[in-house]
Order: C-alpha cells, then sequence, then structure tokens
C-alpha cells in the first residue's frame, strides 16, 4: 500500500454564521459547528483514502470562543495519522469579523475515520508520510492518543 503526506488530502471550508445557525445568544450552536467539522474530517478522510468512510470517533472537541452572527468560519482539517483501517484527523475552526478581519481560533477535535470496503467492513488505508515539524509532531500526537483511547477502552471493559 502507498503512502501519502497530510497536503494531498488537507482541505479548507468556509462558512458564513447565519441566523438559522445561531442560539439565542446570537452565537452559533455548538453542534453546528461539530457538522461542520465531521464534513470537513470526512471529505478528508475520503480524499487520502478513496474509499467511502464513517466516522469512528470524536474526541478532544474543545469549543474555545463562540462565534457570532455575520462571521466567517474558516475550517482547516488534515490528517494526522492513518493505522490499518483508520485515519485520524485533526481540525481546526477559525472565526473572523468581516468587518475588521480579526481572527480567533474557536474549536478543534480530533476524529477517527474508518475506510469502508465495498460489504461495509473496514479495509486498509494508505499510510501517512508526515514531512515537515508540524506534521511529524500531529502524527506523534495523533498515533500517542489513539494508543491511550485503546488502552482506556480495554480497561474499561
Amino acid at each position: 500500500m502507498t503512502t501519502k503526506s497530510p497536503s494531498e488530502s488537507s482541505i479548507e471550508m468556509r462558512e458564513m454564521v447565519m441566523p438559522h445557525h445561531t442560539n439565542p445568544q446570537g452565537t452559533v450552536f455548538g453542534g453546528t459547528v461539530m457538522s461542520w467539522i465531521d464534513i470537513a474530517a470526512a471529505m478528508v478522510a475520503a480524499r487520502h483514502c478513496h474509499r467511502p468512510v464513517v466516522t469512528a470517533h470524536i474526541s478532544d472537541i474543545d469549543f474555545i470562543a463562540p462565534v457570532k452572527m455575520g462571521y466567517h468560519v474558516h475550517i482547516l482539517a488534515s490528517m494526522n495519522y492513518a493505522g490499518a483501517t483508520s485515519m485520524v484527523i485533526g481540525v481546526k475552526v477559525v472565526s473572523e469579523n468581516p468587518l475588521t478581519g480579526e481572527r480567533r481560533t474557536t474549536t478543534k477535535a480530533y476524529l477517527t475515520f474508518v475506510a469502508l470496503d465495498e460489504f461495509g467492513k473496514p479495509t486498509p488505508v494508505p499510510g501517512l508520510k508526515a514531512e515537515t515539524e508540524d506534521e511529524i509532531r500531529r502524527y506523534e500526537n495523533a498515533k500517542e492518543r489513539a494508543e491511550a483511547r485503546k488502552s482506556l477502552k480495554s480497561k474499561l471493559r
């Protein structure tokens, strides 16, 4: 199986927070942001393996700051780790005030996706070739996160 670099599958999405995305405080619903994050991560996973993919796990989702109605949302997603049949994608959400240009990170999350074969069963995915210092750091962190999750899961059975 081949290997790919994170840049081969990373994506950027943009959204604008509209009234139907907001809560009574005039900020975006957390569930809406989670949906955008899941979509972005699914796109990265599918680009990496060229297979149907499903969300297997969402971890460490951190809502750092609210996003106001009318703000622009920039969603950056990239492959952090590839196992045998699963992939860990990191997603960062940045809000931008369109009137001032002020930007800030508002949400971060890590999602695990599994690639599926024609029968809906897990199937192997290409390896990940981390090249830059940042990609290597993300790879090592995601690998540790995946191993810790597996360990905790087995302890709690």
